[in-house]
């Protein structure tokens, strides 16, 4: 019933698959405009948090089991795979995420998500497409409906991934875990795209190699003994512990890390006490720590425990907790260099040499990453998403939004019409049939 619900949507999937005839994705990506905005409005207004994609997961399903693939649904929890089967050739991912913020939408758009939901503290949040997840899964919907009304140009295994819970990078490692690439046909190359804020639309960014970070989560707890706020010398004070970390902290980039490798520690929140003249048991941070190879990501991690134990250890304090959240930890996303050889050429060719771009590498994080740690090589670009004239304006202002704010929105027709020439075309190429 629930994946029926899709069929609500005022899209007809028989307009979308239209007949089959030789024209290139852009244009039939210009011509089907019309029903894919409306999938992508309905989207934007439908989010739903990680690991509660069941809605949005159904609607994801329902597209692409009419575009000719066979799906399957819960995989690593609201996870989604379709197989398109045409003929023999090279098995090609393509994946796109499914899940939305804990982000109260303020863009003003007609269109804009009015969802509210419930925080675990009992407060309430919005909830948005703030990262651009709802283009993802509009343009590998619309990939899917022109490649199954194309089979006569492309010949191999299409393998169609839905991902949940990308924000909170879960989604790819239970896919995996779930077994992604032994159930289904471990794909010889995966693709992916994500919108770019401060791109504009027509324009697409790669980059070969390390693109995005290593991202860790790190919780540490200093501890000491409390006591009156007016006889500290009968405590060992947890925050003054925590403040000479926090500045510690900073001295192993600046001065244990090699100034031509990127790396950051940054303390984003620190918990301590619970009134003015009382002196806390201990005090709790968090961190997020940001790099590109696995030897700094050591020398990191080591480097939090040592100044965190030192620090504890000059004052006559027990000894700090420091604990890595493994549920949060995504790896360094590396795009293959032979892969992205293969495609940049294509991109070039079909939107202009001028609006394909080198990117600068990112201290973000991606957990598109694992399935390249899975053994394939893997290739995500950067897909522009604000119109010319609307980003020479807020640039004016100096208020060009990031991804994650409540008041970015793409510019949708735009980026969608790029966004799926760029992807369609890439795997026509990749699944050339052999003259």
């Amino acid at each position: 019933m629930l994946r029926r619900a899709a069929l609500t949507l005022c899209l007809c999937s028989a307009a979308l698959l239209g007949i089959a005839r030789a024209e290139p994705p852009a244009e039939w990506a210009k011509s089907h405009m019309s029903e894919l905005l409306d999938i992508y409005r309905d989207l934007h207004q439908t989010p739903e948090l990680s690991l509660q994609e069941e809605k949005t997961a159904a609607k994801v399903a329902t597209f692409w089991e009419e575009a000719g693939a066979e799906v399957t649904t819960g995989v690593g929890g609201t996870g989604v795979v379709g197989i398109m089967k045409n003929g023999n050739g090279p098995v090609l991912m393509l994946r796109t995420d499914l899940d939305a913020l804990p982000v109260t939408e303020r863009t003003g758009l007609v269109y804009s998500s009015k969802v509210k939901v419930k925080n675990t503290d009992g407060s309430t949040t919005g909830v948005m497409h703030a990262c651009g997840h709802d283009i993802h899964m509009t343009d590998l919907i619309g990939v899917a409906q022109y490649l199954g009304s194309h089979k006569d140009d492309w010949s191999g295994t299409v393998m169609l991934i839905a991902q949940p819970a990308e924000e909170r990078g879960e989604g790819a490692r239970n896919m995996l875990n779930d077994g992604l690439f032994e159930r289904f046909p471990k794909p010889d190359m995966a693709l992916a795209l994500h919108v770019d804020a401060t791109l504009e639309t027509g324009k697409i960014g790669y980059r070969a190699g390390y693109s995005l970070a290593n991202v860790d989560a790190v919780d540490v707890t200093m501890r000491g003994r409390g006591g009156h706020g007016a006889q500290p010398h009968t405590t060992i004070d947890p925050i003054v512990q925590a403040a000479q970390l926090i500045v510690a902290l900073q001295t192993i980039v600046s001065r244990e890390i090699s100034p031509i490798e990127p790396a950051v520690i940054t303390v984003g929140s620190i918990h301590g006490g619970t009134k003015h003249n009382v002196i806390p048991d201990d005090c709790h941070l968090q961190l997020t720590v940001r790099s590109f190879s696995d030897e700094t990501r050591t020398k990191l991690l080591d480097g939090i425990r040592r100044k965190a134990k030192a620090i504890a250890d000059s004052v006559g304090a027990p000894e700090p907790e420091v604990t890595v959240v493994e549920d949060e930890a995504t790896p360094a996303l590396f795009n293959d260099e032979k892969l992205v050889a293969r495609v940049a050429p294509v991109l070039k060719r079909v939107l202009g040499e001028e609006n394909v771009v080198d990117n600068e590498p990112s201290m973000g994080g991606e957990d598109f990453s694992r399935y390249g740690r899975a053994g394939v090589p893997i290739f995500m670009f950067s897909l522009g998403s604000v119109d010319p004239h609307r980003m020479a304006g807020l640039k004016r202002t100096g208020a060009v939004p990031s991804l994650h704010s409540a008041v970015y929105y793409p510019d949708a027709e735009q980026t969608l019409q790029t966004g799926i020439t760029a992807m369609a075309s890439a795997a026509l190429d990749l699944l050339a049939p052999e003259k």
